[in-house]
């Protein structure tokens, strides 16, 4: 169950951070009609997914739990939102923003697992946590004018995050919900938008396409984390996605990066690997226990 969810949150993470590539090529379409054109993709994708597997019927059976339904209601405005300003960010020019918006992500994580869900930290896991926090900070300062994109981005995804871990649905049928829920709004908004970019050209319409795949995969895998990783270990596994972002809008973006911005890199990097070695730690200690 750990191995599965540790490879689960590499292969979300992983695909995350190599976002921006994939959004700089809609540069030409706006944000709004990239996150709208990608939930009618997914629920395609869904359901063909959900379909082969049988679990259709399972999935229309859980609309009608409210227990189930009312969260992924709320689960699913998180992340369309959260889509939305990531979006924007990317091809209005501010990736480094967003990225700082997924190293404050994990921060907020260990915050809510220890103050909503009772889980403890030993002490090296919070003197590396507090370490990475002051890095998050010295970012935060550096880029104040950004600062909405990078709070807005952590907000949703950890709240996001949270009430898919405390709702007790598979991921598949989650997602499928959450996007069939979001179905009403992408379709109103490409129906009174009066074009679309869609058949504009043919490279365009290709990546409008595969933007469901590029959407519902990392979600699938990151749903399937969330339920099998402790809330501390998913948030510090999460800097993957960020650095990966970082290193786009730095070296293939050729955003400038400040002192302040430099400083707080290497303050982050020093807590990942602190926590990561007093993980490595604890499982030596639990073998030889």
């Amino acid at each position: 169950m750990m191995r599965s969810g540790l490879i689960a949150a590499m292969g979300a993470y992983g695909a995350w951070g190599l976002l921006p590539l994939f959004f700089r090529l809609l540069h030409h379409v706006s944000a709004v009609e990239i996150v709208a054109q990608r939930v009618i993709w997914s629920l395609i994708l869904i359901f063909a997914l959900l379909g082969a597997r049988r679990g259709l019927l399972p999935m229309f059976a859980l609309l009608r739990d409210r227990r189930i339904l009312l969260p992924l209601m709320a689960s699913a405005l998180l992340i369309a939102a959260n889509w939305l300003i990531y979006v924007w960010a990317v091809n209005d020019g501010h990736v480094v923003a967003a990225s700082l918006g997924y190293f404050l992500n994990p921060l907020i994580n260990v915050g809510l697992g220890v103050l909503l869900l009772g889980e403890r930290l030993r002490r090296r896991q919070a003197i590396a946590i507090a370490i990475a926090a002051v890095g998050v900070a010295v970012m935060a300062l550096s880029a104040i004018t950004t600062l909405w994109i990078s709070f807005g981005l952590a907000i949703t995804f950890a709240f996001y995050g949270l009430v898919r871990k405390l709702t007790p649905v598979a991921p598949m049928s989650g997602l499928g919900i959450e996007t069939l829920l979001l179905i009403p709004f992408a379709l109103t908004f490409i129906a009174f938008q009066g074009h679309s970019a869609l058949g504009q050209d043919g490279p365009t319409t290709v990546l409008l396409i595969i933007s469901g795949a590029v959407t519902t995969v990392p979600l699938v895998l990151f749903a399937t984390a969330a339920q099998r990783l402790p809330m501390a270990t998913l948030g510090l596994m999460q800097y993957l996605a960020p650095t990966l972002q970082f290193l786009c809008g730095v070296v293939l973006f050729g955003e400038k990066l400040t002192h302040g911005q430099m400083a707080s890199f290497a303050l982050i990097w020093v807590g990942l690997i602190l926590f990561a070695a007093d993980g490595i730690a604890s499982v030596r200690r639990e073998r030889f226990a």
